[in-house]
């Protein structure tokens, strides 16, 4: 199975749940990985093949780059722009591109954002992107207007 782009199904309950807070400003409650904190989120490069999509829960290194040059759980994600609302749109982007440092990587076409902070590392999103392979260079996702028409994640509600 491909790669698949989404957001991660469990991760609607987990927000429910109170288990993600997105941006700088906002912390929640203690929901298991000790005490209240400000999430940090992070992005993981996976393989073509690794078959990530909207049934993710956590994150987990199956299928994901491995390379001496690659750190296992990819990079942190900068957050500091509070979610949004526009129209009957809601919206978040990370606000800073994801950088990844002399990355030596073949056929990889996928990021995993996760809550890091969170005690099992909760998925929250799959994004895809053209295929790739970098030898000895910077890979860098340049994060899209954070609008509601582009947004990284974005949550729209029937008029």
């Amino acid at each position: 199975m491909a790669n698949e782009q989404s957001f991660c199904t469990q991760a609607l309950v987990d927000m429910m749940n109170g288990k993600h807070a997105l941006g700088a400003s906002v912390a929640r409650a203690d929901t298991g990985g000790g005490a209240a904190a400000k999430d940090s989120y992070y992005g993981a490069l996976y393989y073509t093949s690794a078959s990530r999509g909207r049934t993710d829960t956590v994150y987990n290194s199956t299928g994901e780059v491995s390379h001496a040059s690659y750190t296992p759980g990819g990079n942190i994600l900068t957050t500091a722009v509070a979610p949004s609302v526009s129209g009957n749109t809601a919206f978040w982007t990370p606000s800073a591109s994801l950088v990844f440092t002399t990355l030596t990587a073949a056929d990889f076409n996928c990021l995993l954002v996760y809550n890091f902070t969170s005690a099992t590392k909760l998925a929250l999103s799959v994004h895809i992107f053209g295929n790739q392979s970098v030898t000895a260079g910077n890979f860098t996702l340049s994060m899209p207007v954070n609008d509601a028409t582009t947004g990284l994640i974005r949550f729209s509600v029937p008029v």
